[in-house]
């Protein structure tokens, strides 16, 4: 690899440290009765609310429509989390030190794959909470689910539901999409013969 390109892969590696410090991802709810709105962040280890009691509240109403309390200690993923991101970082890392096409390419493929099982899950996530609901809830409206949407903006009943990347989430964004552009950068260096190589 390019001097210029072990070095992005390396700013990749270190920015996926970001989750570490700020939220992967956020879901606010807007409703009348809430002037404020509720929402949530889910962390890389932890999930919290927006403001001090709001998850509390967002478990209140669930009750009422026959969701699952959400309890942070009973979500695996948020013990997976910080070791599955802290060995891409030190993929990535070693892989700029080593300077190795196909360890690029490999670390790259790993984390587009990583990234996708994880949007995958947070669907999965989101539909369990919103489908498997209990039967003797106070509110039932037959045929209706209260899934979240995995980005964008949705209405459920008389809630508006958003669910955007935080700060962390868009830094794992930005780190995968610098990690396809120096894959991208060297596999069309090998493909242009050595004589018409610019001079490094």
């Amino acid at each position: 690899m390019q001097p210029r390109t072990r070095l992005a892969v390396a700013a990749a590696a270190f920015l996926l440290g970001v989750a570490y410090l700020a939220p992967l991802w956020h879901i606010g709810l807007d409703a009348p009765q809430y002037p404020e709105g509720l929402g949530m962040f889910i962390w890389i280890d932890e999930i919290t609310g927006q403001k001090p009691h709001d998850l509390q509240s967002i478990n209140g109403l669930n009750h009422y429509i026959g969701m699952k309390a959400i309890v942070p200690a009973s979500i695996p993923e948020l013990r997976l989390m910080p070791w599955i991101v802290a060995t891409l970082m030190a993929l990535g890392l070693a892989g700029a030190a080593a300077g190795r096409r196909s360890l690029l390419y490999a670390w790259t493929a790993a984390f587009a794959v990583v990234g996708a099982a994880g949007l995958v899950d947070f669907w999965y996530w989101g539909y369990d909470y919103g489908h498997n609901l209990d039967p003797t809830a106070a509110i039932k409206i037959p045929g209706f689910s209260y899934q979240p949407p995995l980005i964008g903006t949705k209405q459920l009943l008389n809630f508006t539901a958003h669910s955007w990347p935080g700060l962390g989430g868009w830094a794992i964004v930005v780190a995968l999409a610098v990690a396809v552009t120096a894959c991208t950068i060297e596999f069309r260096r090998v493909k242009v013969p050595h004589a018409l190589r610019p001079a490094a």
